[in-house]
This record gives C-alpha cells, structure tokens and sequence, in this order.
C-alpha cells in the first residue's frame, strides 16, 4: 500500500497533519512531528503532548493523515484506523525505534499510536491547474516562504 513516492515524502517531512473526530462529532486536527512510515500498511507517531489526540482515536479510531511537501505544493492522505499502544511489545519496538533513530528520550513517550492505512490518495494543489511545472511551483513558493509573504 505503501509505495516508494509515499515513504520518500513522509520520511523527509517528518510532520503529518492528523484528524481525529471529537466524541461530538467535530473535527480535531493536530500536527505531529513524529509521523513514519512503520511498514508496507502503517504510519506510526508518537504522543508526546497528544492527549485530545488519543481520547478521540479510544472512541472513534476514524483517522486521516496528510503529509505535505510545502514547497511542492503536492502530498498524500492517508485514512485509516489508529490504534494507541500504552505498553507490551509493539509499544516497546516502536520507543526502542524512536529512540534508536531519532534519539527521542523513551521517558517523553505517553502512547504511541500505529495506523493502518486503508486508502492513500495524492494531495495536489490547485496552483498547478494553469499548466505550472514542479520547479515553477517550487521556486515561487519557496521565495514565498523565504520572504515571510503570506496567502
């Protein structure tokens, strides 16, 4: 599922934007630093300051990722369903993972949620719908970026 474009992008991110549902029923969208690839069929990100995060996946585990490359104007989202591991094996190989290959201190980590991705689909932005290349796109928001313009 998983594919080489899909892990290439996400591991030079390293953010992903996640959306959980809220027990009402709203939207809850926060950014985790921690977002990977874990394998073939999962993403995997640590909470660290994640608590609405987590609550919401333990009630609903409806989750969507979006990982984005903000120069390229292009990504992935990724839907699936979260599960968040407090102890036992799959917690400790992920800490061990994180603290091997990121030096993330184990004692920081309060869960760590691993996500099966059922659909990924590219995120492209409109900017490109007038016949724009990648390097035009790139260069002009990059200078955009550079210069503290906004939208």
């Amino acid at each position: 599922m998983l594919d080489d474009d899909m892990r290439r992008l996400v591991a030079a991110q390293g953010l992903g934007f996640v959306a959980t549902v809220r027990p009402d029923g709203t939207p809850n969208l926060s950014p985790k630093g921690t977002t990977e690839v874990w394998d073939d069929e999962h993403l995997v990100f640590l909470d660290l300051h994640s608590p609405g995060t987590v609550a919401n996946l333990a009630a609903n585990p409806a989750v969507e990722i979006n990982v984005v490359d903000p120069v390229r104007r292009k990504g992935y989202r990724f839907r699936g369903v979260g599960q968040v591991f407090t102890q036992g094996e799959t917690y400790d190989r992920i800490v061990r993972r994180f603290a091997r290959e990121r030096g993330t201190d184990p004692a920081r980590v309060n869960s760590a949620v691993l996500v099966r991705v059922l659909k990924a689909d590219r995120l492209v932005s409109p900017a490109y719908e007038g016949g724009a290349t990648e390097e035009e796109i790139a260069a002009r928001w990059r200078a955009r970026l550079l210069s503290g313009e906004s939208e």
